[in-house]
């Protein structure tokens, strides 16, 4: 199993609408590819005062294919939506694992 995490700070001003998009909207556009076998969403509870909130979303894949197969299709559109949304207003970074 492949798990794709995406860690994001959001600027706490924006911090509730933000989460709500994402969990209203954006994931279940994730899901909807049909690639992801499972999800979560979890907060940061040891945040160190940078003016932001930290959330990580992660994205249970299948195997290697079925993440490529997101990445190459669906991910980009995807991330576009983020950036454009919420321009300036958050900082991410991903991570992608192999589960052993």
């Amino acid at each position: 199993m492949i798990l794709y995490n995406i860690t994001y700070n959001i600027d706490q001003q924006i911090e509730r609408e933000w989460l709500r998009w994402m969990k209203d909207e954006h994931v279940p556009a994730v899901v909807a590819t049909g690639l992801t076998m499972q999800n979560n969403a979890l907060k940061l509870l040891t945040e160190i005062e940078n003016g932001g909130a930290t959330y990580t979303f992660q994205y249970w894949f299948q195997t290697m294919e079925d993440f490529v197969t997101y990445q190459s299709l669906h991910q980009p559109a995807l991330q576009q939506q983020v950036a454009d949304r919420y321009a300036n207003r958050y900082v991410s970074f991903r991570t992608l694992l192999e589960e052993i």
